[in-house]
């Protein structure tokens, strides 16, 4: 029997949906059948009630599927491979993978660079700097939500443009930037927050893969310091060889 936390803050709902994603999908194929509610209550040492609101979630993240009658299937859905290597583009990284990937700009608001910011992008606290929130999917389904900064002064209509294109690359061509390549990149995987839940349909209790980088052009300028969060049951991060930033966790 698994040992589940309870005083961890963590609802044991949550916990079980999280063992069952590590441990119990993890031996299964694609369309398997899961263990039924009584056997997983036992396994857990929950009752059915807590078991029936983990599989809930799971089934609104599109992992598992409720036949009635019959049980609960795993659905059979592979997760895109991401290339993070020194050109790292969300567009052709999922060409061979989806049929559709869009952007779409969420918000853009101009402010006054915050320290690490101003770090990442080779400029002064406090220039002024443009931050785009974005939803990047892949045949209709989010994949990921993103914060990009760039230097106002030198990108101050990135925001116009990505509207029109949903495409950073496409924009920072606009903008005289033809070609950028991948300075450094940090990973790290944590609990979906609120946010992320809404952004990328997610259920509470799943995870995401947070990665935050820098990119800079062809004469290693900066041009864009981002935080992404990739939905990891619909995604793996494949890093080929290139800078690591420091884990900040």
């Amino acid at each position: 029997m698994k040992t589940l936390e309870r005083r961890t803050g963590i609802a044991l709902w949550r916990q079980v949906a999280d063992h069952i994603r590590q441990d119990v999908l993890g031996g299964l194929s694609a369309n398997a059948r899961l263990p039924g509610e009584t056997e997983l209550a036992e396994r857990f040492g929950v009752n059915r009630h807590t078991v029936r609101s983990a599989i809930a979630a799971l089934e609104k993240e599109g992992i598992v599927r409720a036949e009635q009658g019959r049980g609960t299937f795993l659905n059979d859905r592979k997760r895109l491979r991401y290339p993070i290597g020194r050109r790292t583009r969300f567009s052709s990284g999922l060409e061979d993978q989806a049929r559709t990937r869009t952007g779409k700009l969420l918000e853009s608001k101009t402010l006054p660079a915050p320290h690490q910011v101003a770090t990442a992008l080779d400029i002064s606290p406090g220039a002024p700097v443009i931050r785009l929130k974005t939803v990047s999917s892949a045949d209709g389904i989010p994949m990921s939500a993103a914060v990009s900064w760039f230097e106002a002064e030198r990108f101050g209509t990135i925001a116009e443009l990505y509207a029109q294109t949903g495409s950073i690359t496409a924009s920072l061509a606009e903008l005289g930037v033809p070609d950028y390549t991948r300075k450094s990149t940090s990973v790290q995987a944590r609990h979906a927050s609120a946010e992320d839940l809404d952004l990328l349909a997610l259920s509470p209790g799943a995870i995401v893969l947070v990665t935050e980088a820098v990119d800079v052009d062809m004469h290693l300028r900066p041009v864009l310091f981002g935080q992404s969060r990739f939905a990891a049951d619909r995604i793996e991060l494949n890093i080929e060889n290139l800078p690591t930033a420091p884990d900040r966790t």
